[in-house]
């Protein structure tokens, strides 16, 4: 009797430690690290973030220190790991800094967009009807221009510099974020708990607030993540128009341009820039990928 009981306790014990073992092996942190390309978008993310991050203790030189007799190096000059550009300012330096402008520009536009984009998608989808008819029509208009002319509209009404590039990018996210929220909103607002909630009295601000929009965050990251890499191009097309982030401050796509003229001469100017902007969007986009895998149930193995 007692070697059954035995028997029991240690069976029932060794079901507990299967349910702990399961349960670790499924959350989101080890789905995610099960995604082997989605563990590489996240190495060059942190790689790039390092890099602005720690842009001013690994740059070897000022990255608008000019030096005109040393125009053009190629890489692995003496004192210049990636070369100079057309003014002799050493290349990686610029890189470096380049990529902090790069993170910033990308994030905050990323969060403006999304920001103002659920707050519209939030009202449009909950009140639907006319106000829903005016907030979508809003975003199909902006939506009939592609999404770079839309910056570039922009940027050229406000103007150069950081803030401003932050602004016009951000605002061109919105109709993205607003039609991603609405359509989940149309479907969870008419759900079981939102109409008990209904009945209990709960106002319209809490129901959306408390109820609805944490249902939305799931798609609400996914497409934020690649909305940053979507950034990352828009900032550098309008760099490298001349509409973006000026000279002498170092970005990525202004150090494409500035590679343009010299493709024949000084390949290595052009080439490592673009092919950094190239990593970064690849990184996100893998990031975004293996995120929409861990958070979509279809998904599950």
């Amino acid at each position: 009797m007692e070697e059954k009981v035995l028997n029991g306790s240690i069976s029932k014990e060794a079901q507990a430690a299967m349910i702990r073992k399961e349960r670790t092996a499924n959350n989101a942190w080890h789905k995610f690290c099960r995604n082997k390309s989605a563990v590489v978008g996240l190495i060059i993310i942190s790689l790039m973030i390092l890099m602005g991050v720690l842009a001013p203790v690994l740059s070897p030189h000022d990255p608008n220190q000019i030096n005109v007799l040393q125009t053009y190096l190629p890489p692995f000059s003496e004192g210049h790991i990636l070369g100079t550009d057309d003014l002799g300012r050493d290349l990686l330096s610029r890189l470096l800094y380049g990529a902090r402008m790069s993170i910033v520009v990308a994030i905050g536009a990323t969060v403006l967009g999304g920001v103002i984009g659920i707050l519209l998608g939030l009202i449009s989808g909950y009140a639907g009807g006319v106000v829903d008819a005016v907030i979508m029509r809003i975003m199909d208009g902006m939506f009939a221009f592609p999404f770079i002319l839309l910056s570039i509209l922009l940027v050229t009404i406000l103007g150069s510099g950081v803030f401003n590039v932050i602004l016009a990018i951000g605002i061109g996210n919105v109709p993205r974020f607003a039609r991603v929220v609405r359509s989940k909103v149309m479907v969870t607002k008419n759900e079981e708990f939102c109409n008990a909630e209904r009945i209990l009295g709960a106002s319209s601000l809490r129901i959306m607030f408390s109820h609805i929009l944490p249902n939305t965050v799931s798609e609400v990251v996914v497409y934020a993540t690649l909305c940053v890499g979507s950034a990352i191009i828009s900032e550098a097309s309008l760099s490298f128009l001349g509409l973006g982030i000026l000279i002498p401050t170092p970005s990525w796509g202004n150090i494409l341009r500035g590679g343009r003229g010299c493709l024949t001469t000084a390949p290595h100017i052009a080439t490592i820039s673009g092919l950094l902007i190239f990593i970064a969007v690849i990184g996100f986009n893998l990031v975004g990928d293996g995120i929409r895998d861990v958070m979509d149930p279809k998904m599950k193995k």
